[in-house]
């Protein structure tokens, strides 16, 4: 009996309807589904793809193809919430951390994969859960990070970190970014961030052009709650992966805390992390 392969595509990208046809012919006598509404649905699919609402691929899915770059597969893994589907990312965007899988070996990883002959990695995620003094909560499950920012760049806010119930420090500065070590090489790394090998169990808090400069990017234990909040009357915003973004005020509350369902992601024998870091960052030449 063949299994149920999602798959999520880059909105526009002019190779989608080529590389859903190659998928088509890679995974013969498989269930091929994508989303059936939304910024991420293709209009246009080749026979043998069916549309399901999103919030049905999590249940019906048996792996999930990403066609994008890392802001594809951050969109990807907000479809799988509760469950562990084990996702291959084909890079057909710009930088590629986790879409690593060149476009001409569709074919052969899909047929590793589907064999199960690939390893897989687990990709630390983090439960956040943002109080409100007029709203209703709200409760996401993040891959990369969590960000508070100014509205207005003139001016400074104050932000409370708390490490389980005690303080670790009020930065002072533009913003503070809470990432995973998945995150370590997105909005963080920018930052001034170190970049955390993703097989790393922990939290980076990173402050954005803090006003001290003996402010620095701390390391803490996966396991211990973040608490922020905002010492100054400053309005900011909380961007969560980048996806969606929330006014914040000074009487809100962001706590953050290792999610109990990680992502899994392929691994292909032929290229390794060290050598993505390599070739993305331009390591090594002058």
């Amino acid at each position: 009996m063949g299994k149920t392969i999602a798959v999520v595509i880059k909105p526009g990208t002019p190779l989608a309807v080529t590389a859903l046809e190659r998928l088509v012919k890679a995974a013969p006598g498989n269930r091929l589904i994508m989303e059936a509404e939304g910024h991420h649905a293709v209009e246009d699919l080749p026979v043998g793809i069916d549309r399901v609402p999103a919030k049905d691929i999590e249940d019906q899915a048996d792996l999930m193809v990403v066609f994008g770059g890392d802001g594809t597969l951050i969109h990807a893994a907000a479809l799988l919430q509760n469950r562990a589907v084990p996702v291959l990312g084909i890079n057909v965007g710009y930088i590629g951390f986790m879409t690593d899988v060149a476009i001409d070996e569709v074919e052969r990883s899909i047929k590793e994969a589907l064999s199960g002959s690939l390893s897989i990695t687990e990709r630390m995620r983090l439960d956040v859960e943002l109080e409100f003094k007029n709203r209703e909560p709200i409760k996401r499950r993040i891959l990369n990070d969590a960000v508070l920012s100014l509205r207005q760049l003139s001016r400074l806010a104050s932000y409370r970190v708390t490490v389980g119930d005690e303080l670790m420090t009020t930065m002072r500065g533009d913003g503070v970014i809470v990432s995973t070590p998945t995150g370590s090489t997105a909005y963080a790394m920018a930052a001034g961030g170190s970049i955390l090998s993703p097989r790393l169990h922990a939290i980076a808090v990173t402050p954005i052009n803090p006003h001290q400069l003996t402010q620095r990017q701390m390391i803490l234990d996966a396991g211990q709650q973040l608490t922020l909040s905002l010492d100054t009357e400053t309005q900011v915003v909380v961007t969560l992966d980048g996806q969606t973004a929330h006014s914040f005020g000074p009487e809100d509350t962001m706590r953050i805390r290792k999610a109990d369902v990680a992502l899994r992601l392929y691994e292909v024998p032929w290229r390794s992390y060290f050598e993505t870091l390599r070739t993305k960052l331009d390591w090594g030449n002058s």
